[in-house]
């Protein structure tokens, strides 16, 4: 690429060529007109003295007196330092200040002689073959009354007028020169004083083109650059509220997509990726600022959403369908697709926007096992009861024993039946106080609380003869609701006191770290299996159930201690090894 020039390099010797051609101009007019003038100045001043001295040679020439015309050539050219020249009409030379008529050649054919002749002033300038030199002559017809009748000529070397005008065009150059050198630095300055303010605005152009729009061009008396100045200024400020006004737009727009929960996707009709938000990211494992510009084929490693994205891209209308993720775990995406249009409505892709609702799947799931398994406990006693009561009035109400078997098999039915229910609207009651925050808690000793929960539960541990230890200090004080609490403590200990081995031991710790107490309810029984543990606070999940019912359980014990340690705002965990036993944790924030 041809390399710039600066703008002073361009003005400068611009000026400097048009001063310099100026000046050769000046000179060599100067020079031709003052030549010109000398050249006119001597034809006349020779014309004059031929005029003087007609007179004088007139009087020799009727008859021409040609000795003593030639005498009176040579005396007065002596003293006029002029060549004087007589000549006839036939062009023979009869007297001459510079050399011998007689030897000197026929004039006729001189142009100064021909005009001389026709009674003109006869004018020439050539050089002298006599006088080997650049001579001007000057003729003049000599008259005698009203005809001609011969020729005075007088020349001059023009050596003289060459070395005057010579003299005059040096002095012209050296003062051209000066004028020259003075008009190259008036020159410099008038370019510098040009080129500068443009300078300036180049540099301040750089700056805006580099980001930097704070900055403001000086504005100079000078109208075209003052306005350009306040032009790019005026552009700057525009620039930069625009820029603000975008950069705004953006963060806002980013902060949105950031926030939400949903993930959204925007991709071209290419299917390169255009935009993608956190949590789309984080759904398919993947950063953000690497994925722009790749396919959504790179990064998506699931052909059913591959599919949702062509049909978005070629579907005139918004498309909704339920996706399933393997990774990390089953995920369920409700996703939407619709074209994304530009500000002229042209299509420039499709935007992705995918719903987690894994969560709700699995409470739906949850939801229809619930009911599942209510209608599965309730319709059990409720079996139970009717066949009692078919059977009793079938006849065994006539017989004493099995008149009272039936009543006492409806009875345990029933009051199982009570249990449930009860335990479903102690659950249901939790859950809407721990909504509407109604649950009251305070600062209490810990101590009482699980005495009196050990209270409660020691003739169940006596009949078992299981040991109930309890290994608390008496000062420990945690924020809680005691009656709730209580609850949970007699749920745990009542399945820990079921599932122990007899004689066997029921320990109940509590210990405090920096953040939370915990309680632990620790037994040593039959254990659970590893699989059984993530379900176990489920409602009615037994791990099993013709156990846990034998043993008069309703399925919603521990999902009441969950519920009761959440509206506590802690958390509930097991351990358990099968065989050795399992410890129930409460831990509460302290």
């Amino acid at each position: 690429m041809k390399k710039k020039k600066r703008l002073i390099w361009q003005i400068y010797p611009s000026f400097l060529l048009i001063t310099l051609i100026s000046l050769m101009a000046v000179t060599w007019y100067a020079s031709y007109s003052l030549r010109h003038f000398y050249l006119e100045e001597t034809a006349s001043d020779l014309e004059a003295r031929a005029r003087l001295i007609e007179k004088h040679i007139l009087e020799h020439f009727n008859p021409p007196d040609e000795k003593q015309i030639d005498a009176l050539c040579k005396g007065i050219g002596k003293h006029a330092s002029t060549r004087i020249t007589v000549i006839l009409l036939s062009g023979r030379v009869i007297g001459d200040s510079a050399d011998d008529p007689e030897s000197m050649d026929n004039h006729l054919d001189r142009p100064e002689i021909i005009q001389a002749i026709t009674g003109k002033v006869g004018i020439s300038r050539r050089y002298s073959r006599t006088l080997e030199k650049n001579m001007m002559y000057v003729g003049i017809p000599l008259r005698d009354e009203s005809r001609t009748i011969g020729v005075v000529r007088t020349s001059m070397p023009l050596i003289s007028i060459d070395k005057a005008v010579k003299d005059v065009q040096i002095k012209i150059a050296v003062a051209g020169l000066l004028i020259a050198v003075l008009m190259a630095f008036v020159s410099l300055w008038v370019s510098r004083r040009i080129s500068r303010p443009i300078e300036e605005i180049k540099k301040g152009a750089e700056r805006f083109a580099g980001g930097d729009l704070h900055g403001r061009l000086p504005v100079l008396d000078s109208e075209e650059i003052g306005s350009l100045s306040e032009t790019m200024n005026q552009m700057a400020e525009e620039l930069q509220e625009r820029i603000n006004t975008i950069t705004e737009q953006r963060g806002e727009m980013e902060a949105v997509l950031s926030s939400m929960v949903e993930g959204v996707i925007a991709v071209d009709v290419e299917e390169r990726i255009i935009s993608i938000n956190h949590a789309a990211a984080k759904m398919f494992v993947c950063s953000p600022s690497k994925t722009k510009g790749r396919s959504i084929q790179e990064v998506v490693r699931n052909t059913v959403l591959q599919q949702f994205v062509k049909e978005a891209l070629s579907s005139q209308k918004p498309l909704e369908k339920d996706i399933v993720l393997y990774s990390n775990g089953e995920r369920f995406l409700n996703t939407h697709g619709s074209l994304l249009r530009d500000a002229e409505g042209n299509q420039m892709g499709a935007l992705i926007v995918l719903n987690d609702v894994t969560r709700l799947r699995k409470l739906e799931s949850m939801r229809r096992e619930f009911v599942a398994n209510v209608s599965h406990e309730i319709k059990t006693p409720i079996t139970a009861i009717k066949a009692s009561v078919e059977t009793l009035r079938d006849g065994a109400m006539k017989t004493p024993a099995d008149a009272e078997r039936f009543l006492e098999i409806t009875e345990k039915h029933v009051v199982r039946l009570e249990a449930i229910i009860e335990d479903l609207l102690s659950l249901s009651r939790i859950e809407q106080e721990h909504e509407k925050e109604e649950i009251r808690l305070s600062k209490d000793k810990v101590r009482e609380v699980l005495e009196a929960a050990i209270q409660v539960c020691r003739p169940n541990a006596d009949s078992k003869e299981v040991e109930l230890a309890l290994v608390c200090d008496e000062d420990m004080v945690a924020n809680m609701n005691s009656a709730l609490l209580e609850q949970s403590i007699i749920n745990l200990l009542d399945n820990a006191i079921k599932y122990s081995h007899e004689k066997s031991k029921v320990q109940v710790e509590v210990t405090q770290t920096g953040s939370e107490i915990t309680l632990n309810i620790k037994d040593h029984g039959c254990g659970i299996e590893r699989e059984h543990l993530p379900r176990l606070f489920e409602r009615f999940y037994r791990v099993d159930n013709g156990r846990s019912r034998d043993l008069g359980g309703t399925g919603l014990g521990l999902a009441i201690v969950k519920h009761i340690v959440q509206a506590h705002k802690g958390r509930v965990s097991v351990e358990s090894t099968p065989g050795k036993g399992s410890t129930f944790s409460i831990h509460l924030p302290k």
